[in-house]
């Protein structure tokens, strides 16, 4: 039986993501919905959103809904979901219980499937039996072996159970993965996988098969941790005598700074701390689309209309890609360099709130360029809103002499306090003036002089910021920088 949509005699293409509600958004589930997304767009086909929700235990409040915003601020959609529906609903996995208990009854009919009264206890002693032994900890098929009879007391008594799958004897399953080729796996190898849980709930490895299957999903993209659980599902769809979709299996992403896979341990993982932290929703994406797939030439710049178009199953990576941050923040300060001062100008309000609107309006042309992300903008500009505390010896850049740091900004207080014109042209000019008449040396001057304004030694072009600071509040800090010096 041909599992796929048709449509004048050809398979559409349908892909889809199916996201846990049991956390948020990870940063390596965004680049494999990019991918899924890319390659039905790509063939002209459907891009679903499904909600695996059978982890009861684990599920976490409002996680849906915001996986949801997440995906759609990032500027990806779907065809089908939960919250537009689709032909082929519902879409959320607590909502098709009555749909896993029809196939799992047809299992059981068929002897595929088995109940199993074990208990926690009694696995537990099984496995440790197994391991002490040095063989593969499995389920031992104890109740397999039980009678109808047997099956029917403990059902009548309501004895717990869960639901396993029979898997066929030394079989080997194999299957052809779309990034890494031919896999094979022996069913000596594969436990007897829990299809129902004891409350009634079907685990991953059952509803998951019965909702490809009756949402006609053509191609799945994972990551390949789900390589092993592959053939259990395999063995599934031919139980029920499916056609198998394409897989491919996903590198996982590599942490920059730590051996292994991206850890919250160690950074942002999630999709939202990117967002939060000033990424631009097309340069996350740009990032992403390099994690696992190249395009076979040096283009690195892309659209997800120019993604789209030249995405290809044939250029996905087995090699598993490091998640570097210095090439996301280049790509990000690119993206921002590219937009124009007007389209800056509500980003640049959301992350200075304390900064008017035409004070914003003279930053975004100095601070465009000069930004990675816009949780930068903060930090860059903290000096023109409040006093920075800082140690005296901090005002010595560069050997700069206690007595030469103090001259140089008395007089440069001189100059601020007379000058007529408080401008970018009138200050620059006067200041250059000013070190040349001493013969200071231009880059000890400026050292000194931006901590002394902004209390670090990175910050923006100090004298484009003076105007915005003004005279006034200019002084003030000089002041204080000059009695630092005298203490």
């Amino acid at each position: 039986m041909l599992q796929y949509a048709m449509t004048n005699g050809q398979p559409i293409v349908r892909t889809r993501m199916a996201p846990s509600p049991t956390g948020e958004l990870h940063i390596g589930s965004l680049r494999t919905l990019l991918y899924s997304y890319a390659f039905a767009k790509k063939n002209h086909g459907q891009f679903i959103i499904r909600i695996e929700d059978t982890d009861q235990k684990r599920l976490v409040s409002g996680a849906q809904d915001r996986i949801l915003k997440d995906i759609k601020d990032c500027g990806l959609s779907w065809d089908e979901g939960p919250d537009i529906g689709g032909s082929y609903g519902p879409y959320v996995q607590t909502e098709r219980l009555a749909l896993y208990q029809k196939y799992i009854q047809e299992l059981l009919d068929k002897k595929l499937a088995y109940y199993c009264f074990c208990t926690s206890g009694d696995l537990e002693t099984m496995r440790a039996t197994q391991r002490a032994a040095k063989q593969i900890p499995k389920y031992d098929r104890r109740c397999l072996k039980l009678s109808a009879d047997q099956i029917q007391t403990n059902l009548q008594n309501k004895v717990p159970y869960v639901i396993r799958l029979k898997v066929p004897d030394n079989e080997v399953i194999s299957f052809t993965d779309a990034v890494r080729g031919e896999i094979k796996i022996n069913t000596t190898d594969i436990d007897d996988q829990v299809l129902v849980k004891s409350n009634g709930i079907p685990t991953y490895h059952f509803a998951v098969v019965v909702d490809d299957h009756l949402m006609k999903i053509s191609h799945i993209f994972r990551g390949d941790e789900w390589i092993s659980s592959t053939p259990k599902q395999i063995i599934l769809y031919r139980y029920f005598n499916w056609e198998v979709p394409q897989f491919a299996h996903l590198t996982v992403l590599l942490d920059p700074t730590h051996q292994g896979k991206m850890s919250k341990r160690f950074g942002s993982v999630f999709v939202r701390q990117f967002l939060d932290n000033g990424y631009l929703p097309e340069a996350l994406l740009n990032f992403l689309m390099l994690l696992g797939w190249n395009p076979g030439t040096d283009q690195e710049i892309f659209t997800l209309t120019d993604f789209i178009e030249q995405f290809s199953l044939d250029h996905l990576h087995k090699k598993q890609p490091i998640f570097d941050i210095k090439k996301l923040d280049y790509l990000n300060g690119l993206y921002l360099r590219q937009k124009s001062d007007a389209e800056l100008f509500p980003l640049f309000k959301k992350y200075l709130p304390k900064a008017s609107d035409e004070t914003i309006k003279t930053l975004v042309p100095i601070l465009k360029s000069r930004i990675a992300k816009l949780s930068d903008l903060p930090i860059q500009t903290n000096f023109l809103f409040e006093d920075i505390d800082y140690s005296h010896e901090l005002l010595l850049q560069r050997q700069t002499p206690s007595v030469l740091a103090k001259e140089m900004l008395t007089q440069a207080r001189q100059l601020l306090e007379k000058i007529p014109e408080y401008n970018f042209p009138a200050l620059q000019t006067g200041l250059m003036d000013l070190i040349k008449q001493n013969g200071w040396n231009i880059g000890q001057f400026f050292m000194v002089f931006r901590v002394a304004i902004c209390g670090v030694t990175q910050t923006p072009p100090i004298v484009d910021c003076l105007p915005i600071l003004s005279r006034k509040s200019t002084i003030r800090k000089i002041d204080l920088a000059i009695s630092k010096l005298s203490a």
